[in-house]
């Protein structure tokens, strides 16, 4: 899942994209309203954390402005603005939550959680390819019944993946949407972390993740994999259906 944090405060901004990463979300961080604007109109966000003390751009005027965009996403607000008019105005504005500084993270992240759980309800919160089954709230993984443990980086490729079974995905697209980065001389580390997922995720098993040739990568059910590697048993089975 992808995440905005909008935070005025550069070493709070850091502490929490290193955080929320740990957590395997994939952060894209602002400092400023523009920037944030920038970003959510380039982006398809699950979720937005914002500051209110915002520099030129008014935090107050950046949530008008992401809840006015399609594409509707909770937005949760961290500020240290005490005053109950505060809160009831930037609920008032389209905010799903306010939380106040200081907090814990732990609280932050259960927040996220909710606010997530509240949304995922009808946009596909477990994704599944046959026996592999990836929850995007409790970001567990698991084939077969049993639980993979996965980096987080590991997580943010698989899932990328999963949300476009059965499609084609070149690596820049991945490198964009796990690392935040276009970088050509970087499209290897994705190699590298699909070498990483294949002994995770197939081991001795079906191959689900395939290689496609001058293209990237294809997460594909078994019977597409079957397919691939047997187009003639895949026109037997077609034509026995006739």
């Amino acid at each position: 899942m992808r995440l905005l944090v909008v935070e005025n405060d550069e070493a709070l901004g850091v502490r929490l994209r290193q955080r929320l990463e740990a957590e395997h979300y994939c952060v894209d961080l602002a400092r400023e309203g523009a920037r944030a604007e920038e970003l959510s109109a380039a982006h398809s966000y699950d979720l937005s954390i914002l500051d209110l003390k915002l520099p030129a751009l008014d935090g107050m005027e950046v949530l008008r402005h992401l809840r006015a965009r399609p594409g509707l996403f909770p937005i949760l607000i961290l500020s240290d603005k005490n005053r109950a008019d505060d809160r009831v105005r930037a609920l008032d504005d389209g905010a799903d939550d306010f939380l106040l500084l200081p907090c814990s993270f732990s609280e932050l992240s259960a927040r996220v959680r909710a606010l997530l759980r509240r949304r995922g309800r009808g946009v596909g919160a477990t994704l599944r390819a046959d026996d592999l089954e990836m929850d995007r709230l409790a970001r567990i993984v698991r084939r077969g019944g049993r639980r993979i443990e996965l980096t987080p980086k590991e997580y943010g490729v698989l899932e990328f993946l999963m949300t476009h079974v059965g499609q084609r995905v070149t690596r820049p697209m991945i490198l964009e949407n796990v690392w935040n980065s276009s970088g050509e001389l970087l499209t290897n580390i994705v190699d590298v972390y699909i070498s990483y997922l294949r002994k995770k995720i197939d081991g001795d098993g079906t191959r689900l993740i395939r290689t496609i040739r001058g293209v990237g990568y294809e997460l594909a059910a078994e019977r597409m994999v079957r397919a691939a590697e047997n187009p003639a048993e895949s026109e037997w089975a077609g034509a026995s259906r006739k």
